[in-house]
C-alpha cells in the first residue's frame, strides 16, 4: 500500500537530532480576549540551533504532513491492548517486546501506524516522569500536560497529585488550519479528560490560522484509577523512515527512559526539578490536545474545536535550549535580597525553614494562633508558593494534617506554639506513627534560660511526643554565631524522616527568644556563608538518595523461595487485603488477586471492598471472586468450620471485621504470609509464619516473575461465590424491606452515593464496621467501558480511608476535612454523633474550603455509642450506668452547632430524606452536614436482625450446596417442548364479560429437559396475551433455548434462587436475564429445578428446603391453603349463590373480580351481597386489575367499607395513586400488576409501597419472570408483615403443582422469619391458586390434589401429591398439538456464477423449505453462517431461515484468482442465489458488513427482497475523501493480516473501540475461537479490502428510491451506528414529507436501540433481536 504521499521525519530522523521543534509557528496564543507574543523566545539568551525570524522559530530539515495526509496515515493507526503491567518499567518492557515481536513479521505495507497501550500502575507518576527525564536525552518535544478539572496554578502543584499526560518524542507531526477568524473564537474546552481510546494529539496554537500538532512516541496518560502507559510508531517507505526503523526508534526509546522512575521527586517542589530545563514561563500560553481522530475528515473547523481542550498548566520542551511552561514555575523571588533582609535572626532562621520546607515539596501548612510561633506562622504566611490553613484548636488542627497526609501520602507542616498547645497534638501524632503517616511538627518553645523557671507557657518540650515520633530534634534558639546550613539540613533530616519507610510523624522543637515580631535586630550576615548555591539552585540543601532496584531486570528469587512454593502448593488459598492507601498498591493487590485466582477479601480500607461496575452484567461473571460478605458468613458455625485455608497471603496489615481475624486464628496451623512495607509487628493472634518486609509492588513482582501456576480448587470458589451471593441478597432483603432509617442502610446507600470522581471517609467505631459489612457494590455510569478494556478488569475501585492507626474516635471530622484536601476529590464522610461532637471545632476547618473540594458528612445521631450496645456489656450492666457511662447519652443540637459554624445541615428521618440530600449536595457542591436521625436500641435491634438472617441463610446455603453438590457434575442434554391446548370449563377472567363462546381453550408450551444422567424435568410456558407475550413470541424464544442450553451444567445453587439463576443465565447460555419473556424465564426455571430434584431423587420442595424430609409420610401434613376466583358476570344475587357455593365447599378465602361491569357500584352492590350471603368469617378479596380510575376506585370504596375486604388487587389505574387510595378510602389495597413491572432493581421499586395500606403482593410467577424474581418480591412482602399471594394465571396442572411447592416454601420462610423476628405468624394465606376449577382438562393425566381437609373442613392443596405429580410427569396426549425437538441445521453447497466467475456458496439452513416468509441472513466480516444458527433456530418456526458464507469467509470458495469483489459483484451473485433459492421474494438481515449489502442488494434487486433488516450498518460514506481514508485503512488491515496471520489479526480487530461491550460478553472468547476457522486468509483478506466501506458507493442519496421497508437495529452503546440510524430515519422523515407533497407513498423506516448491547447486537442481546425482527414480519 502507499500513501502516494511523503509523510515527516519519523522517529527514526527525530532521534539522532538534538534540537527538534514545531516549524513556522509564530506561538501566538490568545486567552481572555488579549493577544499576547511569547515574549520567552525573544528573551531566552541561548538558542544557538535556532532561528528567530519574525517571532518564529524554524529549522529547515524538518517535515510537516499537511492534515490530508495526516488523515491517511491515522486511518491505518492499529491500537494493541497489551495485558496490564505492575509498574511503567514494566509496561515499557511489555511494549518493547510487542514491538520486537513485530521485527519477527514484518508488515507489508509501506505505510502504517501502530498504537501500542498498557495499563500500569495509577497515581501521579506523569509530573515525576517528565521531572526525571535528563536534559541531555536529546528526544524533543518532551511535556506534561496538567488535566485537572479546575483553574490549576503552580501553587496547586503536587508531584503526589498533580496528573496529568507525560509525552515525549514524536511519531507523528501535523499541521492543520482552522477556520475562526481569530483564536478568541475558539472554543476550546478547559482540561477535558484524555480520550484513552483514541490516538491523542498534542500541540500550540500559531496566529496564521494553523495548529501544529503532534502525536508522541511514548506517552503516560493518568486517570482517575488508572494509568495508561501508550507507544506510538509510523512508517512510509516512500520518506526517510522505514517499517525496521520506526521499530528500532521505538526500541531505543524505550530502553533510553527504562531507567528506574523512583519517587526522588517526591520530597521537592516542582519548580525546583524544573529549573533544570531552563524553563521560561509564560502565563497567556495554551497547550492544545485533541482526539487523534479529528485531524481526519476535515474536522479541525470552527465548529468542530469543541471537541479539542486545552491546558494552561504545562511544560513544553523543543529542544535542549528552548522550554515553554505555564503555571508549572514559582513566581521570582530575589531569596538572597530577602535572607539579607531580615528583620532579624528569628524572621531569617523561621524564613529558611519555610522555604527549605517548599523545596522539599511540603506546601501545605497548618497553623495554630499563638505568640512564640509568630516567625514561623508569618514566614509561612508570607510565602507565595505555600498553602496555609489556621484553626485555634491545636488537636483538630493536627488531626487535619493527619486527614492531608491520608490523602496524598506526603506531610503536612504543622506550626504551634509552646506549652499545652503542643501537647494537643499528641492524639494526631500517635494516630500518625501507628498508621504510619508522614507528618511535620515544628513547635514553637521558650529559650533555655526559661524553662523550669516558672516562666508563662514554658514547659518541658524535649521528647515531648516519646517514642511516637521517627525523629526529634530541638533547634537552638536563632543565634547568628551557628551556621545557617544547620537549620536546612535538619529540615532536610526531619523530612527524610517522616517520609522513609516506615513513614511517620517527625518533631523540630524550635525555640525562640524575643523579639518574636518583626522588630528590627542586628545579626550578622557571616552566617549565610556557604548558601550561595542553594539561594541559586532552588533546591533543597541536602539531596537524601535511596538506590532503588529496577523492576524490569529485578531478581525475586532469595530469600522468597521458599515462600513462593509454599503459594504454588495451597490447596486452599485465600487472598486477603487489607488496609492499603496508595494507588499503586491497590494496583500491585488486584494484579496479585487476579494471578492466584484464590478468593480474595477485602477490607473496606482496602480501596477494593467497594467496586463500581462498568454495567450489572458485568457483575454477575466476576474475573476475580471478592468475597464481600465474609463477616456474616462466618455467623454460621458450619461455615466457619468449613472455610480452612492451608496458605493465606495478607496485602497490606489492619483487618477491621473481629470475625474475619477470629477464622485467622481458626485456621492456624497453616502458612499465613503477610506482606507490609514496614517491620511493626501486626499479629495479634501470633499466627503469622512468614513475614515479608518489603513493599506490596515489588512482592507482587517477585509473585508475577515467578510464573506459579497456583492451584485453583473450582469446587471451593464456586461454593465461596454461592454463599456470598446468599448472603448479600440475604442482607440487601433485609435492609431494603426495613421500613425506617436504619443505620446499615446509611452504609449502603452511602458507599452507593460515591462514584469513580469521588472518594469515601468512614469514622469509627459503628460507621466503619457498617461499611465494612453492609457496603454496596453496584454498577456506576461514570465508569467507561475503556478502563474495562486497558485493564481487564469490569470495575474501578473507591478509595476508602478511616483513622485505624489507634482508632480513635477524637478528631475524625478534621481529619476528613484534611484527607479531601490531600485527595483531591469529593468526599463523603460518614460518622457517629459522638465522633462528631468530640470534634466539633473540625466545623472551623469545615468552613474555609481551602484547597479541595466539596464534601458531605453524614452524622448518624443515635444520641450516644451505639456500639456498646453491640458488646457484652450491654447484657450486664444497669440501663442507668450503660446511659450514664457508656452510652455517654446526650441531646446537643448538631444543627445548632453547623448554624454557629454558617455551615449547612440537613436533618433527615426516613429513607427518601436521605436519598434526597445526598442527591441534592453532590449537585449543589456544597458543603453538608447531613444529620441522620437514629436510637441505639433500635440500632442494635436490626443489627441482631441482620445477624440472625445472615446466619440462617448461609446454613441454608451451605446445606443446599452441600447436598446437591451432585449437580455441578450435571449437564443438560437438550430441551425439547410441545405445544398443548386443553379445554376451560369457563371463559378466562381476562375476555370481556359478554363473551358468549360455547368452548374455552388455554394454550402454552410444556418443556422437557433432559439430563445426561437420564433424569428430566418439566416446565410450563403459557402466557396469557395481556402481560405483552404472544405464543409465537415464546415460541421463538423457546427455540433459541433449544440451540444454546445443550451441554450447559448446571450447579448446586440455582435452588437458592437468590441470584444464582440470573447469574447462570448470563454466564452459561450468554443471554441478558431480563431479555428472557417472563413466563419462559418461568418456565426454564420450573423445568430446571424439577430436572435437578429429580436427579438428586426430591422434589422441588426439597430442593427449595432442605429440611424438608423427603418421605412422603412425613410430608402428609403439608398442606396449601387455596382461594376460590370468581367472575363478576351475573346478578349480585347470582355472584352471590356461587360464592355461598364455593364456601360450602370448604373455600375460606374468595376472590371476586371487578371493575368489569359499567360503574364501580354495581360491583360494590355484588360485594356488599356476598358479604350478606357468606358472613364474614369468610376472607373476601377483590381484583380491580388497573381497570378504574381514581375517582372511580373512591366511589367503589366508600360503598364497600363495611364489607371487610382482606384487600383490593390494584384499584387504580396509575400506580402512582395506589398510596392516595389508601389514604383516602381506607380499603387495604394488594399489589398485583405493579409486581410485574419490576425490572433489574425491584427492591428500590417496592420501597414506595412500604405503606400500612399495602397489606398483600399478589405474584404470578410467569408474569413477573420466574421463581426467582418472586422469592425476592415475596421475601419483602413477608419481611414488611405484608401477605405475599402467589397467583396462577390459569395455567395447567404442571404449573399449579410447581406453585403449590413453592408456596408451601414460602409458608415454611414466612414461619422462619416471624422465629427470627420473635412474632407470632399470622394464619395461613390462602394462595391464588383456585384457577385449578377452570380446568376442564388438564396437560397431565392425575388432577391437581385440590380437595376439602378431612381435619379442619377448608378447600387445601396436597404438597405432597403436588410434588409427585412434578416427578411422574404423566402427560395427556391428547392435550399435545404438536412437540417440537431440537434442530440441526441442513448444510450445503451451491455454486453461482457471476460475469464467469464460479463461487461454491457454503449455506445453512433451517426452517419448512415450503415456508414463504424467506429470510435471508448476511454475516459481518470475519462471521460466517454459523453465527446466525441461534436465531434462525428462534425465527424457524415460523420462516424459512436462510445464512450464507459470504465470499472469503467461512466454507464459501471462489473459484478464480484476481476477482474484484465490489458490493456490486457480490450483489450480483446473491441476485443469482436468491433465484436458486425461492422464487419468493426474500427478507434480508445483514449484520455490519453484511447490512451494506443488504442495503445494496435492497436498492439494486427490489424485485427479489420485500425487506430489510440493518443491524449495525450503514449506507456507506458519503464524502469522498472519507471512502479514500477508508479504503486505505481496510488495505493496511489486509496487509496486518497477511503479515501477521489470522489469530494475530483477530486480536487487534477486537480491541477495537466498536467491540469494547462485545469483549464482557461471558461468550466472546467462544466468539474468537470461531472466528479462527476461516479456511482461506488471502480470500479474507481480498474480502476486507474489495468489501471496504470506502470502495462501496454511498447509498444515502438512492434511500429515497428505497421501495421496501427497513428496519433498522442498533446497541445502546453504539454511539456511531446509532448516529448513523438516527440520520437514516431524519433523511426518511424529509422524504416521506417531499411524498406527502407530490402524493406519493413511502416505506416505513424503523430505528430500535437494543439495551445491554454494543455493535454486536445479535450476539450481544439475541432474544431481543430476533423479538425486532419478528415484528417487523408480522408487520409487513
Amino acid at each position: 500500500m502507499n500513501l502516494n504521499t511523503k509523510l515527516p521525519s519519523s522517529p527514526s530522523s527525530i532521534l539522532p537530532f538534538h534540537t527538534i521543534t514545531l516549524p513556522s509557528c509564530k506561538f501566538n496564543v490568545i486567552v481572555s480576549q488579549v493577544r499576547r507574543r511569547f515574549t520567552f523566545l525573544r528573551q531566552h539568551h541561548h538558542v544557538p540551533n535556532f532561528k528567530v525570524v519574525r517571532n518564529s522559530v524554524q529549522q529547515t530539515e524538518f517535515k510537516l504532513l499537511e492534515t490530508e495526509e495526516a488523515e491517511l496515515l491515522l486511518a491505518t493507526c492499529i491500537t494493541r491492548t497489551l495485558t496490564p503491567a505492575l509498574t511503567i518499567e514494566l509496561g515499557l518492557d511489555k511494549i518493547k517486546h510487542a514491538v520486537e515481536d513485530l521485527k519477527l513479521k514484518p508488515n507489508c505495507a509501506k505505510a502504517g501506524m501502530y498504537r501500542f497501550q498498557v495499563a500500569v500502575s495509577p497515581g501521579s507518576k506523569a509530573l515525576n516522569w517528565f521531572c526525571s527525564q535528563d536534559p541531555s536525552l536529546g528526544v524533543f518535544p518532551q511535556f506534561f500536560v496538567s488535566t485537572r478539572d479546575e483553574n490549576s496554578t503552580n501553587k496547586s502543584l503536587s508531584f503526589s497529585r498533580t496528573r496529568g499526560v507525560f509525552g515525549i518524542g514524536a511519531a507523528v507531526y501535523v499541521k492543520t488550519s482552522y477556520s475562526s477568524d481569530s483564536l478568541e473564537q475558539t472554543p476550546f474546552k478547559r482540561c477535558k479528560s484524555i480520550d484513552l481510546a483514541h490516538p491523542v494529539a498534542y500541540g500550540l496554537v500559531g496566529d496564521d490560522k494553523s495548529f501544529y500538532m503532534f502525536i508522541p512516541q511514548i506517552e503516560l496518560i493518568e486517570s482517575d484509577g488508572i494509568s495508561i502507559l501508550v507507544a506510538t510508531l509510523a512508517w512510509d517507505d516512500s520518506s526517510v523512515c522505514v517499517y525496521e526503523e520506526a521499530l528500532n526508534n521505538v526500541i531505543y526509546l524505550i530502553t533510553a527512559l527504562a531507567s528506574p522512575i523512583t519517587d526522588v521527586c517526591l520530597n521537592k517542589s516542582v519548580s525546583a526539578v524544573l529549573r533544570k530545563f531552563n524553563m521560561a514561563g509564560d502565563k497567556h500560553a495554551r497547550m492544545v490536545y485533541t482526539n487523534a481522530i479529528l485531524l481526519r475528515d476535515n474536522c479541525l473547523e470552527h465548529m468542530e474545536l469543541k471537541h479539542a481542550s486545552s491546558s494552561c498548566q504545562f511544560s513544553l520542551r523543543l529542544s535542549d535550549t528552548v522550554a515553554i511552561s505555564n503555571n508549572m514555575l514559582d513566581e521570582f523571588r530575589d531569596i538572597n535580597s530577602s535572607l539579607k533582609e531580615s528583620s532579624n535572626i528569628n524572621t531569617l532562621w523561621a524564613s529558611l525553614m519555610i522555604e527549605e520546607c517548599y523545596r522539599l515539596g511540603l506546601t501545605y501548612f497548618c497553623i495554630a494562633p499563638g505568640s512564640r510561633s509568630s516567625p514561623l506562622a508569618v514566614a509561612a504566611a508570607c510565602h507565595p508558593m505555600i498553602s496555609c490553613t489556621a484553626c485555634f484548636d491545636e488537636r483538630s488542627l493536627a488531626f487535619h494534617a493527619v486527614g492531608y497526609a491520608r490523602g496524598c501520602r506526603k506531610p503536612a507542616v504543622v506550626i504551634t506554639s509552646s506549652g499545652t498547645a503542643v501537647s494537643n497534638l499528641l492524639p494526631a501524632v500517635v494516630e500518625a506513627y501507628q498508621d504510619f503517616l508522614p507528618l511535620l511538627l515544628l513547635t514553637a518553645d521558650r529559650p533555655p534560660e526559661l524553662l523550669d523557671t516558672g516562666a508563662n507557657q514554658a514547659i518541658n518540650q524535649v521528647n515531648h511526643f516519646g517514642s511516637f515520633v521517627r525523629h526529634y530534634f530541638s533547634l537552638p534558639a536563632p543565634t547568628d554565631i551557628i551556621s545557617t546550613r544547620m537549620v536546612l539540613t535538619t529540615i532536610d533530616s526531619a523530612v527524610y524522616h517522616a517520609t522513609s519507610s516506615p513513614c511517620g510523624p517527625v518533631h523540630i522543637n524550635c525555640q525562640f527568644r524575643e523579639p518574636l515580631e518583626n522588630t528590627p535586630k542586628e545579626w550578622n550576615q557571616s552566617c549565610l556563608k556557604g548558601l550561595e548555591f542553594w539561594v541559586s539552585s532552588g533546591k533543597p540543601f541536602t539531596d537524601y538518595i535511596q538506590p532503588q532496584n529496577s523492576f524490569a531486570h529485578s531478581n525475586c528469587q532469595g530469600d522468597l523461595t521458599d515462600v513462593l512454593g509454599i503459594i504454588q502448593g495451597a490447596k486452599c488459598g485465600l487472598l486477603l487485603i487489607g488496609a492499603i492507601f496508595k494507588e499503586n498498591d491497590i494496583w500491585a493487590a488486584l494484579l496479585m488477586a487476579k494471578h492466584l485466582r484464590w478468593p480474595v477479601v477485602a477490607d473496606i480500607l482496602s480501596g477494593l471492598r467497594l467496586r463500581k461496575y462498568t454495567n450489572f452484567l458485568s457483575k454477575l461473571d466476576e474475573t476475580i471472586l471478592f468475597v464481600d460478605h465474609l463477616d456474616h458468613a462466618l455467623l454460621s458455625d458450619d461455615f466457619r468450620h468449613w472455610i480452612k485455608s492451608d496458605v493465606i497471603v495478607q496485602i497490606g496489615t489492619r483487618i477491621t471485621s473481629k470475625r474475619i481475624s477470629q477464622m485467622l486464628e481458626d485456621c492456624y496451623p497453616c502458612s499465613y504470609i503477610l506482606v507490609d512495607n514496614h517491620s511493626s509487628r501486626h499479629d495479634p493472634s501470633h499466627i503469622i509464619t512468614h513475614r515479608i518486609h518489603t513493599s506490596i509492588t515489588h512482592f507482587t513482582d517477585c509473585v508475577l516473575r515467578s510464573c506459579l501456576m497456583t492451584h485453583v480448587n473450582s469446587e471451593r470458589t464456586s461454593f465461596l461465590r454461592s454463599i456470598n451471593l446468599a448472603v448479600g441478597w440475604e442482607i440487601s432483603v433485609i435492609i431494603n424491606s426495613e421500613n425506617s432509617l436504619t443505620e446499615p442502610y446509611v452504609a449502603h446507600i452511602a458507599s452507593e452515593a460515591v462514584d469513580n470522581r469521588s472518594a469515601m471517609f468512614v469514622g469509627n467505631s459503628m460507621p466503619i464496621r457498617d461499611a465494612d459489612m453492609y457496603g454496596n457494590s453496584l454498577e456506576d455510569d461514570t465508569c467507561d467501558d475503556v478502563t474495562s478494556l486497558t485493564s481487564g478488569l469490569p470495575f474501578r475501585w473507591i478509595q476508602v480511608a478511616g483513622n485505624r492507626g489507634a482508632s480513635g474516635i477524637d478528631g475524625l471530622l478534621s481529619t476528613a476535612v484534611g484527607f479531601a484536601a490531600g485527595h483531591h476529590k469529593k468526599v463523603i464522610c460518614v460518622m457517629g454523633d459522638v465522633s462528631f461532637l468530640h470534634d466539633t471545632n473540625g466545623l472551623a476547618l469545615l468552613k474555609q474550603r481551602i484547597s479541595r473540594k466539596q464534601i458531605t458528612i453524614i452524622v448518624i445521631n443515635n444520641h450516644g455509642g451505639a456500639i456498646f450496645s453491640l458488646l457484652p456489656i450491654a447484657n450486664t450492666a444497669e440501663e442507668e450506668i450503660l446511659n450514664r457511662y457508656f452510652y455517654t447519652s446526650h441531646n446537643v443540637g448538631i444543627h445548632s452547632l453547623c448554624v454557629a459554624h454558617d455551615v449547612k445541615h440537613v436533618q433527615v428521618h426516613t429513607k427518601v430524606e436521605l436519598q434526597t440530600a445526598l442527591l441534592k449536595s453532590q449537585l449543589e457542591e456544597v458543603d453538608c452536614v447531613i444529620e441522620v436521625d437514629s436510637s441505639i436500641n433500635a440500632n442494635a435491634n436490626f443489627h441482631s436482625i441482620l445477624r440472625r438472617f445472615a446466619n440462617v441463610a448461609v446454613s441454608h446455603a451451605l446445606s443446599t450446596i452441600s447436598q446437591l453438590s451432585v449437580l455441578n457434575s450435571t449437564k443438560v442434554k437438550k430441551l425439547e417442548y410441545f405445544q398443548y391446548r386443553i379445554q376451560l370449563n369457563a371463559p378466562l377472567t381476562t375476555t370481556p364479560i359478554c363473551n358468549d363462546c360455547s368452548k374455552h381453550y388455554r394454550e402454552g408450551f410444556v418443556l422437557i429437559l433432559y439430563l445426561e444422567d437420564g433424569n428430566t424435568g418439566v416446565g410450563e410456558v403459557a402466557p396469557l396475551g395481556i402481560n405483552k407475550e404472544s405464543m409465537m413470541d415464546v415460541e421463538a424464544q423457546l427455540q433459541f433455548l433449544t440451540h444454546v442450553i445443550k451441554r450447559v451444567g448446571l450447579n448446586s445453587s440455582l435452588p437458592l434462587l437468590k441470584g444464582s439463576f440470573s447469574s447462570w443465565i448470563w454466564i452459561n447460555l450468554g443471554i441478558p436475564p431480563d431479555s428472557l419473556h417472563p413466563s419462559v424465564r418461568c418456565g426454564l426455571e420450573m423445568a430446571i429445578l424439577n430436572a435437578s430434584a429429580a436427579a438428586v431423587g426430591s422434589t422441588m420442595l426439597n430442593m427449595l428446603n432442605l429440611s424438608v424430609p423427603k418421605e412422603e409420610s412425613a410430608q402428609t401434613s403439608l398442606k396449601v391453603r387455596i382461594c376460590a376466583l370468581i367472575d363478576c358476570d351475573g346478578t349480585p344475587a347470582q355472584v352471590a349463590y356461587l360464592a355461598s357455593t364455593l364456601v360450602e365447599e370448604g373455600f375460606t378465602a374468595i376472590k371476586l373480580k371487578v371493575a368489569r361491569r359499567a360503574n364501580p357500584i354495581e360491583d360494590a352492590e355484588v360485594i356488599q351481597e356476598i358479604r350478606r350471603k357468606v358472613g364474614f368469617q369468610i376472607q373476601l378479596r377483590a381484583d380491580a386489575n388497573r381497570k378504574w380510575s381514581f375517582n372511580e376506585a373512591l366511589q367503589f370504596g366508600s360503598n364497600v367499607k363495611g364489607c371487610a375486604l382482606q384487600y383490593i388487587e390494584e384499584p387504580v389505574n396509575d400506580e402512582d395513586d395506589i398510596i392516595r387510595f389508601c389514604e383516602e378510602s381506607g380499603l387495604p389495597v394488594a399489589l398485583d400488576e405493579t409486581t410485574d413491572n419490576l425490572q433489574e432493581n425491584p427492591l428500590k421499586m417496592l420501597s414506595r409501597f412500604t405503606h400500612n395500606g399495602i397489606v398483600a403482593v399478589v405474584i404470578k410467577p410467569s408474569f413477573i419472570g420466574g421463581f426467582e424474581k418472586a422469592l425476592l418480591i415475596a421475601r419483602w412482602a413477608q419481611q414488611q408483615g405484608k401477605m405475599a399471594v402467589i397467583s396462577a394465571a390459569f395455567e395447567s396442572g404442571i404449573s399449579l403443582s410447581a406453585y403449590i411447592q413453592f408456596s408451601c416454601y414460602l409458608d415454611m420462610q414466612n414461619a422462619d422469619i416471624c422465629k427470627i423476628m420473635n412474632k407470632e405468624p399470622g394464619p395461613p394465606v390462602a394462595q391464588g391458586l383456585g384457577t385449578y376449577k377452570w380446568l376442564k382438562e388438564d396437560v397431565l393425566i392425575e388432577p391437581v390434589c385440590i380437595s376439602r381437609g378431612t381435619h379442619n373442613g377448608f378447600m387445601e392443596a396436597c404438597v405432597v401429591n403436588a410434588g409427585q405429580t412434578l416427578v411422574n410427569s404423566n402427560i395427556n396426549q391428547s392435550s399435545v398439538i404438536q412437540i417440537f425437538t431440537p434442530r440441526e441445521a441442513r448444510k450445503y453447497q451451491l455454486k453461482v456464477g457471476v460475469d464467469g466467475i464460479i463461487f461454491s456458496i457454503n449455506i445453512q439452513e433451517l426452517g419448512n423449505e415450503n415456508n414463504n416468509d424467506v429470510i435471508i441472513f448476511l454475516h459481518g466480516f470475519l462471521g460466517t453462517s454459523e453465527d446466525w444458527i441461534p436465531i434462525m433456530n428462534a425465527m424457524s418456526a415460523s420462516s424459512r431461515c436462510i445464512a450464507i458464507d459470504l465470499p472469503g469467509h467461512g466454507s464459501s470458495k471462489m473459484h478464480a484468482d484476481g476477482v474484484d469483489l465490489s458490493v456490486k459483484f457480490v450483489a450480483d451473485m446473491l441476485h443469482q442465489l436468491f433465484h436458486l433459492l425461492t422464487n419468493e421474494r426474500v427478507i434480508v438481515v445483514g449484520y455490519s458488513m453484511g447490512a451494506r449489502i443488504s442495503l445494496y442488494v435492497s436498492l439494486r434487486c427490489s424485485n427479489m427482497v420485500k425487506g430489510v433488516v440493518v443491524i449495525s450498518g450503514s449506507p456507506g460514506l458519503k464524502d469522498e475523501v472519507k471512502r479514500k481514508v477508508r479504503c486505505v485503512k481496510d488495505e493496511f488491515l489486509a496487509c496486518e493480516l497477511i503479515s501477521h496471520g489470522l489469530d494475530s489479526f483477530i486480536e487487534t480487530w477486537y480491541s477495537g473501540e466498536l467491540w469494547t461491550s462485545l469483549r464482557s460478553h461471558p461468550r466472546f472468547n467462544q466468539m474468537v475461537t470461531s472466528r479462527s476457522k476461516h479456511n482461506d486468509v488471502q480470500a479474507l483478506a481480498k474480502a476486507l479490502t474489495d468489501l471496504s466501506a470506502g470502495r462501496q458507493p454511498s447509498l444515502w442519496e438512492d434511500l429515497k428510491h428505497n421501495k421496501n421497508p427497513l428496519l433498522i437495529i442498533v446497541g445502546e452503546k453504539d454511539e456511531k451506528f446509532k448516529k448513523i440510524g438516527q440520520s437514516i430515519c431524519s433523511r426518511h422523515c424529509e422524504d416521506v414529507a417531499d411524498a406527502l407533497e407530490d402524493g406519493s407513498v413511502k416505506v416505513p423506516y424503523t430505528m430500535v436501540e437494543v439495551p445491554n448491547s454494543g455493535h454486536a447486537v445479535h450476539i450481544e442481546n439475541p432474544l431481543h433481536v430476533i423479538h425486532l425482527i419478528r415484528k417487523f414480519i408480522t408487520s409487513m
